[in-house]
Parts: structure tokens; sequence; C-alpha cells
């Protein structure tokens, strides 16, 4: 099957990560401080970038970050820009690179007080970095209050103080920024749904440490976007034929008939070649008399389903959008999963197995893709909801269930079973909609039909479904529209560089 392929100018490092590729640099004769002197230089420049001259206040913390604070005054204070510093602790007690950054400042150095906001000035945050490991409390906490209570324009350093840089854990609290300046690379804590919220427009800023260190660490996490996946995707070849893009099956349901609609439609927009309905006896006449190019069978119950998937030709298979609670659902998942050829498992799939989920989990051995919302989610992983990192909930899932998992939300995650991921946050909020995911699942199901991995599939399906909606660009989008924008979004992902 075609797989992702990586790409490290997407890759996304955590902390311990990003400190490797720190300590790579320096071994490699980049001396920190011309690191932190790049760094606190990108930050002057976004903000003299994107906003005019006026008062700065510039809020330092104890670590490397406040360092990087006290070299971004610097370049401020040398463009005349009226800058004003607050450190939090003493000035002498500031180590290494810092001490050094701090030295390097001219200018005054005050507590850290309330009354450096007054006047409304422009906030830079280098309080706290990526990896702080405690709640925001005290003189801090106070005025990151007041910084959101007043909506004082706020750059944040690395990361808004208080958001975690590898779960988006927000430590207690953390400031509204317009603009968020990193470095090197990203964070997952950047495109978690808080980071989404709290960073504003996000920088990353080259300071100069080679691409080539990700070749030691390694990265298994990547945003997601075309160049992992857009080279696997069928183009029109002269040779082509319904056959060569593969047949997709879906088990429809009795009563809400419009999910395997919606999924069938969303499998052939994506490419597949043929998509068959399984549905129950009772519900034939309405798929039949709906869009002609759904080919339709009747299929009573599991035992029935399996006889279906005998024809080897059915090559990819999507169970839950409609599809019942019950057993016949259950029946046919263990029937799709037995013949160890892809399977798509969402929505009703899922929930059947709610009460027993090891034996949903013990039927994978072929490729598999789950798609849960959190609430399902919470039904086959109840011991993972706690984790607040959502990137470690969806990897520890996948590597349970033996299938990749799509967890869906603003920061849907993709984690395959060996600990690979991607964040998609190229996305809507009019996704809200009632069968949305029903569209998303069959796009996933119509690539996999396509020769794509289930890994490889949900992320150019979580991908082309954001753009979708994005292309709709305007209030009233039901899943209905998402369908023919498919077209179009798969232009746009061939284009993508």
């Amino acid at each position: 099957m075609r797989d992702l392929k990586p790409r490290d100018d997407l890759a996304l490092l955590t902390c311990a990560e990003m400190a490797r590729a720190d300590a790579a640099a320096i071994a490699a004769g980049v001396p920190g401080i011309d690191l932190m002197e790049a760094a606190g230089r990108a930050v002057a420049a976004a903000v003299t970038a994107h906003h005019a001259r006026q008062p700065v206040v510039v809020l330092c913390g104890p670590g490397n970050n406040g360092g990087d604070g006290f070299v971004a005054a610097r370049h401020l204070q040398a463009r005349r820009w009226p800058v004003r510093l607050g450190l939090l602790g003493e000035r002498g007690a500031l180590k290494g690179d810092a001490a050094w950054a701090a030295a390097s400042w001219a200018g005054d150095v005050a507590p850290l007080s309330l009354d450096l906001l007054d006047g409304r000035p422009l906030v830079i945050d280098a309080l706290f970095g990526a990896g702080l490991a405690r709640p925001i409390e005290g003189i801090a906490g106070q005025l990151i209050d007041r910084i959101n209570g007043e909506a004082l324009t706020t750059v944040a350093v690395d990361v808004p103080s208080g958001l975690h840089g590898d779960s988006g854990e927000i430590m207690g609290r953390a400031p509204m920024a317009a603009r968020t300046v990193t470095f090197f690379r990203a964070k997952p804590g950047h495109y978690s749904l808080e980071g989404l919220r709290r960073c504003g427009a996000l920088e990353v800023a080259d300071i100069g440490i080679a691409p080539s260190v990700l070749h030691e660490i390694a990265p298994r996490l990547w945003l997601n976007a075309p160049a992992l996946w857009q080279q696997h995707l069928l183009r029109e070849d002269r040779g082509d034929h319904k056959y060569a893009r593969g047949h997709a099956t879906i088990l429809a349901g009795e009563i809400a008939t419009g999910a395997a609609r919606l999924s069938a439609l969303g499998a052939r927009r994506a490419g597949a070649g043929l998509v068959t309905i399984a549905t129950p006896p009772a519900a034939l006449a309405v798929y039949q008399s709906a869009e002609p190019g759904n080919l339709v069978t009747v299929c009573e119950d599991g035992d029935a389903f399996g006889r279906l998937l005998e024809d080897e030709r059915r090559n990819a298979i999507l169970v839950g959008p409609g599809s019942g609670i019950g057993e016949r659902t259950r029946a046919a998942t263990l029937a799709a999963l037995a013949t160890r050829r892809p399977v798509v498992l969402d929505a009703d799939a899922i929930t059947v197995f709610g009460s027993a989920p090891a034996d949903l989990f013990a039927a994978v051995h072929g490729p598999a893709l789950l798609t849960p919302h959190e609430g399902e989610f919470r039904r086959l992983f109840p011991d993972l909801a706690s984790i607040s990192a959502k990137i470690e909930r969806a990897r520890q899932a996948a590597h349970r269930s033996g299938a990749t998992v799509l967890l869906k939300g603003p920061d849907t995650v993709i984690a395959a079973p060996d600990g690979r991921a991607a964040i998609n946050v190229h996305a809507s909020p009019g996704l809200a909609t009632a069968g949305a995911g029903d569209v998303l699942a069959g796009i996933a199901v119509g690539l996999m039909a396509q020769g794509l991995s289930p890994f490889a599939a949900a992320a150019a399906a979580a991908w082309l479904h954001g753009e979708c909606a994005l292309r709709f660009a305007r209030p009233g989008l039901i899943a209905e529209d998402l369908v023919g924008q498919i077209p179009d979004a798969l232009q746009t992902a061939f284009a993508a560089n």
C-alpha cells in the first residue's frame, strides 16, 4: 500500500526533540548565544514587520525564554522603539546564555509588576517556554490575567506562556497572543485546540539550526499537508478503468439512510471506481431511488455481508455510517476485518463495541482505520480519555487496537500503530454539522480502495475534508455541500507544493 512520505519541513518537534536540535547545533559549532541572538532578533523583526512603532513592554522570565526577550528588547530599542523590560526574579540569578543576553541589555530592568502594563503597551511575552511543568501563579499569573482581561496585543516568544509545547495543555493560564514566534520547527502544542486559540499567527523562524539535525532526531510527528501524500493520489490516465480505481463496499442501515449515501458520494468523488451500498431489505427502495451512480445490494445480516465480501474485487470496506447499533453491524464489522482487506470503521461500528472493545481489537489483522470523535473514543478507550495530550491518547489507542486512529476535532490527530502521527488543522468550524463525518469516512475508504495505506488515506481525507469546508467559505454549510467541493479540493492538493 502507498504510505505517507515524511517531510522534514513539516516535522513537529516535542520539547525534548527541540532541546536535542539545539544541542546538535551547538555540537556542530553554533554557539548557544548565537542561537539566542537569532531568536531574539527574529522576535523583534516580527514585531516591527506587523506593528507600528509604539511603547512596548518585554516580560522576561528566569530562563532561556527570558534571554530571548532581552535580545528582542535590545533590537527594538536599537530601532528607536520605546521599550520597558520587566524581569521575574533577580538579574544576577540568571545563568548561561540568558545571563549573557541580560548583560547585553543596557536599559533598565524592572521587577515584574502590573504597572508595566499601564498605558496599554504592546506586550512581548518571554516569561516561560514550552516545557513549563507547573501552573503559572503569582505576579506572572496576574500579568497574564490583565493582558487577557484588557485584550492587550501580545507577541509570544516560542509559546504563549503557560501553553505546554507537547500536550497543548494550559498550565493554569496563558495569554491570548496575536502572534507567536517559535524557532526551527513548530511544536505539537502550537496546533492543539488551545494552541490554535492562543497562538494567533504562528511564525517559525530560522535561527541557524541546520535541517540535517532532523536525520538524527527522526521525528515521528508532522503537520498534515498535501506534500505528505499527494504523490499517491491517482491522476488521470488513458488506461484507467473503474476496476483499476477500486471497489468500496459500505454497510448501510435501515433508519439513518442519508449517512451511507453521503459516504458513498464521498468515496466516489475521492476516486473509487465503484461503490456498493449493502442495505437491509426494508430500505432497498430508498437507496435504489437515490444517487444513480451508487450500486445497491441487499444484505440482511452479518453473514450475508461476509458472503458479499467473498468477492475479492471488493477491496475496501466501510462499516458504521448509519448502519445501526446492533448485531448486524457487529457481525459485519468482524466479517470485514476477517478479510484482512482495508477497512474503515466509523460511528456505529465503533459504538457497537463499546461494551467489549477487546473483541474489536482482537479482530484487527489487516489495514484498518478507526475514525472516532471524542465521545466514540471514550467508548473504546475509557482509560485513555484522561490523558491531556491528544496526540498521546491517539498514539496509545492506535498501538492498542492495531488500527490507525483518526481522532476528530479542530486539531484532528491521525496516529498509526507504529507511533507515527500527524496533526490536521486544515479545517473550518463549519464542519460541525450532521453528516460531515460520513463524508470524511467515505473519502477515506475511497482513497484506501485506490491503494493508500490507512495512515496516508486518513491524512489525505482529513485535509481534503477541511479544504472542502474552507472552499464553501460562507455560513450555512451542510454535509451535502462538502461532496460537491471534493473535485476542487483534489485539484488544490495536486497543485500544492
